[in-house]
């Protein structure tokens, strides 16, 4: 689950890190009170007007602004929100600004990069930090690995000051700089284990000429497995960034995740639902989605699936693979039965069953008359539904 950045600094204030002062925007009117209560607060007139949307490289793509007047700042908001702002993590479709957030102008001595996130090699958390911040981390660390600093954090003992210590000096901080950084890593890493996330990355970090470590940025994302510890935290997601397939698939409970392919694929267990893209692209196709249904599914779940898959314009065709264990073959193919019959069968439909209650499972398939097409195995069902898609 992602969030905003003025929601992800809201956030980290609480944990006693230290971000500018700011507030979001919902409407331009909106926008001109935060303008006015900002410069109020600050007693300066430069501001920085933010899209918000759940993607990077907003600077680049005219998205963050910074304005040295009153009007400056209106006619900043107005220009930014409502746009289609353009990232390169956006795609070429770009999203739609609907909120912004208008923050202090900081003077900037330096920017740096600071990032949390499981280093799945060791198992463990990791710290990392660079000086090279503004920029894209991804490039800096293909590019310059050796500018990538990092300190894993141990469960047994947590992290240490020592650690946070060793980061800041080879950030290149001195004297209150280290104090200042020192006190900002221990609040990130807490703030990182008490809400669960996934990441947590402060891109800028910035030191201002007075010395003090700043958030100028913030990015969190929450491990969806562990929002049920959190329920506060729901209250937070936005809807209008989100995939309407892939929301539509959380309150049912599916692993869903939409892809640019055109096979759309009902899959039950993560590692099958891999196994079946990666064959349906053996044989020439791409997958437009992965799509596990669980091992406990349900013949509403089932129905929700294929409804989900069916809603994508993308599809040309489906592909069925089901291996049942602990899902039953009929419980499938009766939620295939109900789906096709609510919202009709307009692209080529091959079923793999087998396992539990296989039999009946393609027998409820052969008395619904449907047109669809039976695979003896898993390639045999990739190959016809690729061919059949053409």
């Amino acid at each position: 689950m992602k969030i905003h950045e003025y929601q992800g600094k809201e956030l980290l204030k609480r944990y006693g890190v230290a971000v500018p002062k700011g507030k979001a925007a919902m409407s331009l009117k909106e926008a001109d009170e935060a303008i006015r209560w900002v410069q109020d607060e600050t007693k300066s007139p430069v501001v920085v007007v933010k899209a918000q949307i759940h993607a990077g490289g907003r600077g680049k793509g005219g998205g963050v602004k910074v304005a040295k007047t009153l009007e400056d700042a209106q006619a900043k908001a107005k220009q930014i929100f409502g746009m289609t702002l353009v990232t390169h993590q956006t795609g070429p479709e770009g999203k739609k600004v609907n909120r912004l957030l208008i923050e202090q102008g900081v003077d900037i001595a330096r920017e740096l990069y600071i990032g949390l996130a499981l280093d799945r090699t060791n198992g463990r958390v990791t710290v990392m930090a660079s000086t090279e911040g503004g920029m894209e981390v991804e490039e800096v660390a293909e590019k310059h690995p050796e500018k990538i600093l990092k300190a894993a954090i141990d469960p047994a003992v947590g992290f240490r000051p020592w650690q946070a210590r060793a980061l800041a000096y080879g950030l290149g901080l001195k004297d209150d700089e280290v104090k200042h950084a020192v006190k900002f890593l221990n609040a990130l890493v807490t703030a990182f284990l008490d809400l669960d996330c996934s990441l947590l990355e402060i891109n800028p970090l910035v030191v201002t000429r007075q010395g003090d470590v700043m958030a100028l940025d913030a990015k969190i994302n929450f491990d969806d497995n562990a929002l049920y510890r959190h329920p506060e935290l729901n209250e937070l997601l936005d809807l209008e960034e989100e995939n309407p397939a892939e929301t539509q698939a959380k309150k049912f409970d599916l692993s869903f995740i939409q892809l640019d392919g055109s096979i759309g694929c009902m899959v039950n267990g993560a590692g099958l639902a891999m196994a079946t893209m990666d064959i349906i692209k053996v044989y020439g196709g791409s997958p437009a989605n992965f799509l596990d249904v669980g091992g406990g599914a349900t013949a509403e779940k089932v129905t929700a699936a294929f409804k989900i898959i069916t809603s994508d314009p993308n599809v040309k065709g489906i592909f069925i693979n089901i291996f049942g264990g602990i899902m039953k073959c009929d419980t499938i193919a009766s939620g295939v039965v109900t789906a096709v019959k609510e919202v009709g069968l307009k692209v080529p439909l091959v079923v793999r069953l087998e396992g539990t209650n296989v039999e009946l499972g393609r027998k409820i398939l052969s008395d619904s008359k449907l047109n669809l097409v039976a695979a003896t195995d898993m390639a045999d069902g990739a190959k016809k539904i690729v061919e059949l898609s053409k």
